[in-house]
């Protein structure tokens, strides 16, 4: 794959630049359009819907961003556009509403969530609808499985693996599932065969993403920068940081 320099040439709006105080939710056009008015990466969360669409929205419940209850995966695209987020007039949208809103004038990097049972309507959908999109664009997902199927249904698209470490003795998520050995999450990486990685930064440095980076030459995100020490961490260790809160 040619190379991705435009994937690291600037920090990236974790869901967007969003600001809740200010009436801008996470995942919305408007968290979308202040991130390319300040030239910056966008960062977005996608989901299945009932009907096979993929939709920006982080959670796989309604709870959180609407004040109503309901999976998103058990709606129609069209039935989640019309359901209010709270503190904004913004709405729910799909893949393609985001893609013709960023028209490629700044790097767009799409996370697929999963439920992890082995579905994969969801890298279908995002392969055929980038089939017409000319921007910089990425793809990357915790579960390797999403991951998987993106090398098949768009292998042109860059691909990462999203993962962090353990940590305090509790189990963060990481990019293979629950109970699998070392050399089975190896065994996956492989698979994959990803052309980046994005790491969580309160758990650099670790082996993988440092392999990842220094023996394989795959770029290396880190997510998510909060504060003066991660922004310190990640300029030390990743190639570029994955941010919000703040305007670096």
């Amino acid at each position: 794959m040619a190379g991705l320099d435009w994937l690291t040439a600037r920090p990236i709006a974790h869901r967007g630049l969003h600001d809740a105080t200010a009436g801008i939710i996470e995942n919305t056009a408007s968290a979308v359009t202040r991130a390319v008015a300040a030239q910056y990466g966008i960062e977005v969360d996608l989901q299945i819907t009932a009907d096979g669409e993929a939709v920006v929205f982080h959670d796989q419940t309604l709870d959180r961003l609407t004040g109503q209850q309901g999976r998103v995966d058990a709606m129609t695209a069209d039935a989640l556009m019309q359901v209010p987020l709270t503190q904004t007039s913004d709405r729910i949208i799909r893949l393609g509403d985001l893609c013709d809103l960023v028209a490629g004038r700044v790097t767009l990097l799409l996370e697929l969530k999963s439920p992890r049972n082995g579905d994969r309507r969801l890298t279908q959908r995002v392969a055929d609808v980038l089939l017409s999109y000319s921007g910089p664009v990425a793809a990357m997902s915790f579960d390797p499985d999403q991951v998987l199927g993106l090398r098949w249904a768009a292998p042109g698209l860059p691909r990462g693996i999203t993962a962090g470490g353990w940590r305090r003795g509790e189990r963060r998520q990481t990019f293979a599932a629950s109970g699998k050995s070392h050399r089975a999450r190896l065994w996956d990486a492989l698979r994959m065969q990803p052309h980046f990685v994005a790491y969580a930064i309160q758990d650099l440095p670790a082996p993988l993403p440092l392999m990842a980076r220094y023996l394989f030459g795959l770029p290396l995100l880190t997510w998510t920068v909060r504060s003066a020490t991660d922004r310190a961490r990640a300029a030390h260790w990743a190639d570029q940081m994955i941010f919000e809160g703040f305007r670096p």
